[in-house]
């Protein structure tokens, strides 16, 4: 029998590929020091109280003795002894609630020492000691014993008896005792030591009848045949999936300017046909090799399966798969009341979303007008509610969130807020720059400014900055910051409605009337593209000076964004009519002698002498 056990788990070794596994049954209690200590101080306790029991029993046995001894005249002395044994049996009572409700107690921390059986698996737990033996010293000798009668040539369901001792039912094979099983056994499992005994016994049997029937030679055979069927069925379905995947790469390469022609967004090619093509190659190489040791990993548990002494591996490949699976499905299933809170509140959010987005549209548009609110204010009002909204929604969704309250989860929080804090420190106050400058309405999108030394049409207004297009071409990006702090002149908010003045100073001798030069004046400049008629240009005389009179002409226009061409245009038109109309403009730091020297007039412009009859 010992020879065929050797052979029975060399065979079972080899076909499940040689792998020898040192771990113990998922149920094998670990044994530690804290739970021996337990165990040993109750198991102290309780010899205390047996050596009790056993004076009480004496007492007992000595008083019905003597009750049985009196006669019957005798009442008084029957009284004492009867109320003796009574107290007696009370104490009994008392003393079995006590050991009851104290192993109760030990039940939630303390754990036993498990009866292994042949494969591996746990049988039983033991918790109390008997005599000198203490419940792993008990635990271990049941298992040598077990071992015994598996080699037993014969042994059948009845084989293993139970008779009742003076304390213990003890369960007994020929002249063997098994084990005992004591009254803190059956107080332990709450049943009777003649219940208890009788499981026991069937859990014993069970074991033995199996073990002789995994062992037999049919049996080992037949799991012999069946390993090797599955070993040729795992190499059959390897060899199958790579010639598939072959296959695949076969076909993905014929597939080149066909189907595959690269991937390509826009104008931009994020993959041509070749690196298409060896992307899906490396996919499906991957894919092959993941799917095979899929297979193999699937069926190392079905080999280990069939044979008795590696059937805990295969329950424990199959949990590193399923209890992750499980847990996360428990999870998930857990987290479900929370997650249907989310989408509600999301959803509600959502639409008050929407709401707030078509009064802003309608603002915007100008179908709905608020008293006091602009249309150019509806879209930064609405992104500033609509940050706030989200915000909101955050700190009402936070909770229900997976981790939340975790330590780490609130130390990433607390680190990411102060990254935002400091990092944005700089950026912050332009933001709220930006935000004062859209409520302030200094200038929208197109309109000619002066913004400190800059001048230019505003071509972008962002949270960080305001950029300017000078008449230069030249793109200028001021932060909103140095916008607030900065004067700025805006020249064509009032422009379409009201008019912009452009103006220009010229500087005229007093032997000119003044009445000339106004009329000079408004001449050239109704003669400027965009001037405007109406209102009519004027005149104001701005300095008497030494030499000269200093008159500045003022005309409105309406393209703001046309300054330059149209100041052009208006001093152009300035020295034509002056010229034309035979008027010397005097330049503050300039003066032309009436002694006989040449005009500063042009020539072009002199009147044409009559032709005499010598010419």
């Amino acid at each position: 029998m010992i020879r065929s056990k050797i052979i029975i788990t060399f065979l079972a070794l080899f076909f499940c590929g040689g792998v020898v596994f040192s771990q113990d049954d998922t149920t094998t209690v670990k044994k530690d020091s804290v739970n021996i200590a337990l165990l040993e101080s109750y198991n102290k306790r309780l010899l205390e109280i047996e050596n009790q029991r056993l004076a009480d029993s004496v007492q007992k046995s000595n008083l019905e003795e003597q009750l049985r001894a009196l006669k019957t005249t005798d009442n008084l002395k029957k009284e004492e002894l009867q109320a003796q044994l009574e107290a007696i049996n009370a104490k009994e009572k008392n003393r079995l609630l006590g050991k009851k409700a104290r192993i109760d107690s030990l039940k939630k921390t303390t754990k036993g020492f498990p009866v292994i059986g042949f494969f591996n698996d746990t049988l039983f737990t033991l918790y109390s000691k008997l005599g000198s033996f203490s419940p792993k010293d008990r635990a271990q000798a049941i298992n040598k014993k077990l071992e015994n009668l598996g080699n037993a040539p014969k042994f059948d369901d009845t084989s293993l008896k139970i008779e009742n001792a003076e304390t213990t039912y003890d369960i007994v094979w020929s002249e063997t005792i098994i084990m005992s099983i004591t009254e803190t056994d059956a107080i332990w499992n709450n049943t009777s030591k003649e219940e208890l005994a009788q499981e026991y016994k069937s859990i014993l049997t069970a074991e033995v009848i199996r073990y002789k029937e995994e062992t037999n030679y049919f049996n080992i055979a037949k799991k012999i045949g069946l390993a090797l069927l599955v070993l040729l069925i795992i190499i059959a379905l390897i060899k199958y999936i790579s010639k598939f995947f072959d296959y695949t790469a076969v076909k993905i390469q014929s597939q080149k300017d066909k189907k595959i022609k690269g991937v390509q967004i826009k104008n931009y090619t994020l993959f041509d046909a070749d690196r298409q093509i060896n992307v899906l190659l490396v996919i499906n190489k991957v894919l092959k090799w993941l799917i095979i040791l899929l297979a193999i990993y699937i069926a190392l548990p079905i080999l280990f399966g069939i044979f008795p002494w590696t059937e805990h591996f295969a329950s424990t490949l199959f949990g590193y798969i399923l209890n992750p699976l499980k847990n996360i499905l428990l999870s998930f299933w857990n987290y479900l009341p929370d997650l249907v809170t989310i989408i509600v509140i999301i959803i509600v959010f959502r639409y008050i979303l929407r709401g707030i987005r078509f009064l802003k549209d309608e603002v915007a548009q100008g179908n709905l007008v608020l008293t006091g609110f602009y249309r150019d204010w509806a879209e930064p009002t609405y992104q500033i509610v609509r940050i706030l909204l989200i915000a909101f929604m955050i700190v009402v969704i936070w909770p229900y969130l997976p981790g939340s309250d975790s330590p780490i989860f609130k130390g990433v929080s607390v680190f990411l807020g102060f990254l935002f804090t400091f990092g944005s420190a700089g950026s912050l106050s332009n933001v709220i720059a930006g935000l004062i400058l859209t409520y302030m309405r200094l200038f929208t999108i197109g309109d000619r400014v002066k913004i400190g030394d800059v001048s230019g049409d505003v071509i972008e207004k962002s949270a960080l900055v305001t950029r300017v297009r000078t008449a230069q071409n030249e793109i200028i990006s001021i932060p909103n910051s140095t916008v607030m702090s900065s004067h700025t002149v805006n020249y064509s908010i009032d422009a379409p409605e009201k008019g912009l003045i452009i103006h220009s100073t010229v500087t005229i001798g007093y032997d000119v009337p003044w009445r000339k030069v106004h009329e000079a004046l408004i001449e050239a400049a109704l003669r400027t593209e965009f001037v405007l008629k109406e209102p009519a240009p004027f005149v104001l005389q701005t300095g008497l000076e030494d030499f000269y009179v200093a008159y500045e002409i003022n005309a409105y226009i309406r393209e703001a964004n046309r300054q330059g061409g149209i100041y052009s245009h208006l001093h152009e038109n300035i020295q034509d009519v002056f010229n034309e109309r035979g008027i010397e403009i005097m330049s503050p730091h300039y003066r032309a002698g009436r002694d006989g020297s040449t005009t500063t007039i042009p020539e072009v412009y002199w009147p044409k002498k009559p032709k005499t009859k010598r010419d």
